[in-house]
């Protein structure tokens, strides 16, 4: 009997078999444990309330990061060393209707669960930061050798994503962010929470 086919790499669990290149896991991803809850209509178990989404955050927040020759896996997200990725919300996907305002309900459903969860780590941490990520594809210097890869997550949310909010943990030595990204026009929108080292993204 033929094997199962592999699950696609990436954000995201389209219906399609294909995958645009820009959701390649980097190398050494792993996810993280404790956030099996996280999910959206691709076949995981969603996440229904805000409250549910701020506890998945402040469980990624104290998450250790993966060792290097410890990968693990599991339902809710990604991880690297130093960083970890999780789906908190995602949305119907565009295989079948890709209406203009189709879409724009589900960017403004996902924009609307970011803003939920934004107000209260607002409340806690202040106002976050905006981060262009459009930099960390390294397109300024088109005819200039390649840069170096830009330390993971930004990588990775770069390629789903335009900008990002970010807060600053007093005294944990890392960086949460939240961001709406689709990974191409077929896939859904989600709501993406990123944990990183400081040192990945200096003030």
């Amino acid at each position: 009997m033929p094997s199962e086919p592999s699950e696609p790499s990436g954000l995201s669990e389209p219906s399609e078999p294909s995958e645009p290149s820009g959701l390649s896991e980097p190398s050494g991803l792993s996810e993280p444990s404790g956030l099996s809850a996280l999910s959206g209509p691709s076949g995981r178990r969603a996440v229904v309330s805000a409250e549910e989404r701020l506890a998945a955050v402040d469980a990624l927040c104290a998450l250790p990061f993966p060792a290097r020759d410890k990968p693990q896996r599991e339902d809710g997200g990604w991880s690297g060393p130093g960083y970890h990725v999780a789906v908190l919300h995602e949305t119907r996907d565009f295989w079948d209707d890709r209406d203009v305002e189709v879409l724009e309900a589900a960017e403004q459903e996902a924009e609307d669960a970011l803003a939920a969860l934004a107000g209260p780590l607002t409340d806690r941490w202040g106002t976050p930061a905006t981060v262009d990520l459009w930099p960390y594809l390294g397109l300024d210097e088109p005819y200039e050798p390649a840069p170096p890869p830009p330390p993971e997550p930004l990588g990775l949310l770069a390629g789903v994503a335009g900008s990002m909010r970010v807060w600053r943990p007093p005294s944990s030595g890392r960086w949460l962010a939240l961001t709406v990204g689709q990974a191409d026009t077929e896939f859904p929108f989600q709501l993406l929470a990123a944990v990183g080292e400081a040192s990945a993204l200096p003030e």
